[in-house]
Order: structure tokens, then sequence, then C-alpha cells
């Protein structure tokens, strides 16, 4: 009789599995990143003061800069088809803040302070009379209006070209490039200073309508 036929074959212990697989969860917790939606940064007006007298200010239709976009993501800039590319309308919206076609006193000290390279600008592209008057506050009003079945690309693509128009502008007017703006630290006085001085006199003035 053999002696090894009643001997039990060798266990696994399975004991600590528990214990490593806790352990294995603990770290993948640790160490995963989670992507976060934060959605788009935008600052909101404040409500509206109710013991404040509401003002009816009427604004001539050159005054606003319209973009259209309907649920088809088909564009429609100042009433006109639009087929071009996010750059491409960059620069329209640019033309037409700095289009200064009947700039009050505050648009020609605003015009003045431009170094000669955008002043070129203003001459190749600008001075229409039945656009902007000059950059200046309610003067010159970039407005965009979505419909509820807009893309999420395009209605991001359209408001990150509005605001690089006015962010060349003003890394332009004080020499710098876009890049370069989008990275000053307002804390630092130096940079504060360029901040402040390419702002002066050009709110971005960026009106969002509600969807249709």
């Amino acid at each position: 009789m053999s002696r090894g036929k009643n001997k039990k074959p060798p266990e696994v212990n399975s004991g600590s599995m528990a214990d490593i697989a806790f352990l294995l969860l603990i770290f993948f917790l640790v160490t995963t990143t989670i992507a976060n939606d934060k959605g788009l940064l935008l600052r909101l007006p404040p409500p509206p003061d109710p013991n404040q007298e509401q003002l009816d200010i009427k604004i001539p239709d050159r005054a606003i800069f319209t973009i259209l976009a309907n649920s088809k993501d088909q564009l429609l800039v100042e009433g006109e088809p639009f087929d071009g590319t996010m750059d491409e309308l960059k620069d329209e919206v640019k033309k037409f803040i700095l289009n200064f076609g009947n700039p009050t006193t505050e648009g020609v000290r605003i015009y003045n302070t431009l170094p000669s390279k955008m002043k070129a600008f203003v001459t190749a592209n600008g001075r229409n009379p039945e656009s902007s008057d000059d950059p200046t506050n309610l003067k010159a009003i970039v407005s965009f209006k979505s419909a509820r079945g807009t893309s999420y690309d395009l209605y991001i693509g359209a408001l990150d070209a509005m605001n690089a128009a006015y962010n060349e502008i003003y890394a332009e007017r004080v020499g710098i490039t876009a890049e370069e703006w989008l990275t000053l630290d307002r804390d630092s006085d130096l940079q504060r200073d360029l901040y402040e001085r390419g702002r002066d006199g050009i709110p971005r003035a960026i009106s969002i309508a509600e969807p249709d």
C-alpha cells in the first residue's frame, strides 16, 4: 500500500486575501485622479437694486455685433451666413471692436493710446460709419445667442473666439502676446499695471442671450 494514498493535497491559505483586497482598494482610491467638470467660468451680473431707478437705454444697431447659432450648428453673423473658422470669427469681432467709425472724445483718447501697429489695423479694417463708434462702454457690444439644440463644441468655440478677440486687443495694446496676457499675475505691481493699461477704456462687452 502506498504511503501517500491517504495524504491530503496542500491547500492555499486564503485567510489574508480580504486584507490584501482592502489594501488594494485603498491604494486605488488614493492614487486615482477623478476629473471634475467645472463648467464655464462666467461672472454673472449682480441682481438689480430694487431701489434704483431703471433707465431705458437705447443702443443703436451699429453698436451691436450679433452672432446667432441655430440648432444645426449654423452661424449667422451680422445677419449673414458664416461658414468660416473660429479664428476668422475672432478677426471679425476684433474689427468691430476697433472700428472707430465715429469716436467720442473718450474714444479718441483710447485711439491715441494704441501702438502704431494697432492704428494701422484700424485704418485698414475700420472707420465704417455703419459699425461701432469706438470700443468704449455701450459703443461696441458683442451679442451672442444660441438655440437649445446648439452643440456644446460650437457654443464654446464661438465664446472662445469672442474672448480671444478682446485678449489680443489688450495684449497688443501693451506690447505682449495674447498668451502672455493670459498669464499676467495681478498680485505683481508691474504685471497689474500692464493689465490695467491694456483694459483701460475698453470693457469686455460680451452679451450672452438666453437660448431659444
